[in-house]
């Protein structure tokens, strides 16, 4: 049973469920998350200084990565109709262009009395870890049924 959005009430998670996706990063995702955001930082857009970094070549943007976090907790778990409250990043590993990131979203705690689920988070590239966190939302619980009259 979906809520009105379409994503899954709080009744229909358990710990350990998971969500996964992989998508390989572009130079359109580059631009299109620039364009957004306003993060015109060169390391992700000029190659010739981004050869004098650690990195040695361009790479995206951390948080274009974490958007792939958002976008499994927004689409599919829970999906939608999920509020963000709070999340934690680490950043590990540089993401290329052409890297395909693999991410995975699994539910560790339910707070039923507030509503809230713990989701572990992990993005990674050839099996190595490019960032990890915590998401915390706010998940709508099934609605008791009334009695017409």
């Amino acid at each position: 049973m979906a809520n009105a959005a379409g994503g899954l009430y709080l009744e229909e998670l358990s710990i350990g469920q998971t969500a996964q996706s992989g998508r390989t990063i572009t130079e359109a995702d580059i631009l299109a998350f620039a364009a957004a955001s306003g993060d015109t930082n060169p390391v992700h857009f000029d190659a010739d200084y981004a050869a004098t970094t650690r990195f040695k070549e361009r790479i995206a943007h951390g948080m274009l990565t974490a958007g792939h976090v958002s976008a499994i907790i927004g689409t599919r778990l829970p999906g939608p109709g999920a509020v963000y409250v709070g999340q934690t990043l680490s950043f590990k590993r540089p993401v290329r262009i052409g890297d395909t990131v693999k991410t995975v979203v699994t539910v560790t705690a339910i707070d039923p009395a507030k509503g809230f689920v713990t989701l572990e988070c992990v993005c990674s590239v050839g099996g190595k870890t490019v960032l990890d966190g915590q998401a915390t939302v706010l998940v709508a619980t099934t609605p008791i049924p009334t009695l017409e009259a």
